[in-house]
């Protein structure tokens, strides 16, 4: 594989931001290997984006709350790919309620997906980026991560963990030339936002996520651009 040619892995891709990103990466010219939870997403996505974008895809069905599937899932993707320059953990999910109150078993599903599939993918993929030119990890975090609210129980909780986990590995990283950001975005316009009854124009645009997470990577030769904070032009929803 030439030096030049670069690659990114990115989790939860068939929707929202996660499409967006991909979407953007690709047509930079990227190799993308990416997973979802539903094989007709998965499959409808890389039908549409090896169309667009032939040899340059890699869709892979995958349980990212389930460790053994995330390791496969890295396994798979970098057997596609041969490297990995960008990792973008963004595969998560949002169960609204309090810690008081909260069904058994919302704890365990938000912090197995949305901090766990972090965790366990980065110590599958980031050890093997050291020495790639433009390495970059991003872990999709959430306004979540820094401002709690009352029915934000468990996926504050596991947003805020994957904050600090970001910070944890941009300091492991620091001397290895791997950027490691935090994106952290507010309400943006996706499918769980969609029924919401508000304008679309009141929320962020995923593409508009997708641009700054692009301009993050462009210019990280020299640069690390440790957090990304955005929110909707007229504050949060």
């Amino acid at each position: 594989m030439k030096e030049n040619h670069y690659t990114a892995i990115i989790t939860g891709a068939t929707r929202g931001i996660g499409r967006a990103v991909a979407e953007k990466f690709l047509e930079k010219g990227f190799s993308v290997a990416f997973c979802g939870s539903s094989g007709d997403n998965v499959e409808a996505a890389s039908n549409e984006w090896n169309s667009r974008f032939p040899g340059k895809v890699f869709g892979f069905v995958a349980d990212m709350s389930n460790k053994k599937a995330v390791v496969e899932f890295g396994d798979k993707a970098m057997e596609a790919l041969g490297r990995c320059t960008v990792l973008i953990n963004n595969a998560g999910v949002f169960l609204p309620g309090s810690v008081l109150n909260e069904e058994n078993d919302v704890f365990e599903k938000q912090i197995d997906l949305n901090l766990g599939h972090a965790y366990h993918l980065s110590r599958s993929i980031v050890p093997g980026m050291i020495g790639i030119a433009r390495a970059h990890v991003f872990n999709m975090c959430s306004i979540a991560s820094i401002q709690a609210y009352p029915s934000g129980g468990s996926y504050c909780i596991s947003k805020f963990a994957l904050l600090g986990l970001t910070k944890v590995l941009r300091a492991e990283l620091l001397n290895y030339n791997v950027c490691v950001s935090a994106v952290m975005p507010g309400a943006t316009f996706t499918d769980s936002w969609a029924s919401s009854g508000l304008a679309e124009s009141r929320f962020m645009r995923a593409s508009d996520v997708a641009e700054a997470i692009w301009s993050a990577w462009y210019i990280n030769e020299n640069t690390c651009v440790e957090e990304i904070l955005l929110r909707p032009l007229q504050g949060d929803i």
